[in-house]
């Protein structure tokens, strides 16, 4: 079963709680959390896993 992630954004101005990500088989093995963008504020750089 492929991966569930959740993420958290660390921008400042950013009022998102937390997501989660839900890999497919498709996705290559080198895909991670600096491929994605918060979709609330669009920040690609203060994403992180939650918990870590």
């Amino acid at each position: 079963m492929p991966k569930t992630v959740d993420i958290v954004c660390t921008a400042g101005d950013c009022e998102l709680d937390m997501f989660e990500l839900h890999y497919t088989y498709d996705m290559p093995a080198e895909v991670g959390i600096e491929d994605f963008q918060c979709p609330y504020c669009g920040s690609s750089d203060s994403l992180t896993e939650a918990g870590v």
